[in-house]
């Protein structure tokens, strides 16, 4: 019985000596260029700034641009799972594009971390998405804060002006039944492609019904178009943006009609303004610091947290699974899928992870707060 144990005990420490020495391989795919650049660069640049090992494991972390394009983003998770059979897939930026390749993490039995926000990337759990996870926010709680601002502002009224895609959708499919439960009315709903150059006649419809707040329901510089028309047209009502526009490039895109407008954030766009005791402010002042050394002084954005926590949540299973089974194994990604799932009370630059099976998000209301533009910068409205 002794001999037993301990050949147990020699056999788990073999394993784990061996998984120390293993190569960890993570792969992104990223929007780099394309449309959603102002988001990709800022997510590209955070895995520069990542260490070359976890828990004195070596790591790869092989970065694809899929330039915004979806058929692109499951061609390198493709090539990421089946030539490079990376351990763990991050990616992609978009909510399209995370979509997409989902089916491809579960095909090949790798764990995915989204960057994407929408819901349905890891909502409901099945099959499919039971290897899917998402750091970021879901939509329906984004725009929840919204509506809460809306209301406590006396809003009656809102209008709705998205993109025509599962982006806009999904913001659209959250806002309905939020709105009808505050008692504010939606009067009118207007689409536009990413790729306009023109929204005047969206914009003059909405502003045509008189709604108390219009909703832009987009991201990146893209979303600075409806702002700027509704502002050069006059509209006088509160305007809310998502917390896909909470970066630089939206703010010189958009100018001075962006003054005032208000929108959902993250702990670290404005971790400065927290109070010490909030429990994403260290690490996010702490990345935010790095990456403003090596990218230049008030470069921080909002998804140096999607990328930085997928990163993060990775890096705090990595360990769970290695004592279990040999990265770059089919057993490894399986215990790192259920050491992802089983994490708990794990604090992050977006808020604190609470995973489940029938949660792959983890979030609660610490992950959120209400920011106001003033003086082409992000003013902290609450302390949620």
């Amino acid at each position: 019985m002794r001999k037993t144990r301990l050949l147990g005990v020699f056999l788990a420490a073999a394993l784990t000596s061996a998984a120390a020495h293993a190569q960890v391989k993570i792969g992104v795919t990223v929007s780099e260029t394309g449309p959603a650049a102002s988001l990709g660069i800022v997510e590209k640049n955070v895995f520069d700034l990542l260490p070359s090992s976890i828990n004195g494991m070596p790591v790869q972390v092989i970065v694809l641009d899929d330039g915004s394009d979806s058929t692109r983003a499951v061609q390198n998770a493709r090539k990421l799972t089946h030539e490079d059979r990376v351990d763990v897939l991050i990616g992609s930026t978009t909510t399209p594009g995370s979509l997409a390749i989902t089916e491809v993490a579960a095909e090949s039995e790798t764990p995915m971390l989204s960057m994407g926000a929408g819901a349905a990337i890891v909502d409901p759990v099945d099959k499919v998405r039971r290897w899917v996870f998402k750091p970021v926010h879901n939509d329906s709680m984004m725009v929840e804060a919204i509506v809460e601002h809306m209301a406590k502002a006396g809003a009656k009224s809102v209008g709705f002006l998205g993109f025509a895609d599962a982006t806009g959708e999904g913001y659209l499919k959250v806002l309905r039944p939020l709105a009808e439960k505050a008692n504010i009315k939606i009067v009118g709903v207007e689409r536009f492609e990413r790729s306009d150059n023109s929204v005047t006649a969206q914009a003059l419809k909405l502003m045509a019904a008189k709604p108390d707040a219009i909703l832009i329901a987009a991201f990146g510089t893209p979303a600075a178009l409806p702002q700027v028309t509704l502002a050069e047209r006059g509209y006088k009502g509160r305007i809310y943006q998502t917390h896909g526009v909470a970066n630089n490039d939206f703010l010189r895109v958009a100018g001075k009609s962006a003054e005032g407008t208000y929108l959902p954030v993250g702990p670290l766009l404005i971790s400065d303004q927290l109070p010490a005791s909030h429990p994403a402010r260290a690490k996010s002042v702490d990345i935010v610091s790095r990456y403003e050394k090596k990218f230049g002084a008030g470069t921080r954005n909002t998804f140096i947290s999607n990328a930085y926590d997928a990163y993060l949540l990775a890096a705090h299973a990595i360990p769970v699974a290695a004592a279990k089974a040999k990265p770059g194994t089919k057993e490894f990604r399986a215990a790192l899928r259920d050491a992802l799932e089983q994490t708990k009370e794990f604090e992050g630059t977006q808020g604190v992870y609470n995973m489940t099976p029938t949660d792959h998000v983890g979030l609660d209301r610490r992950s959120r707060t209400i920011v106001r533009v003033e003086g082409g910068t992000w003013k902290l409205m609450d302390k949620q």
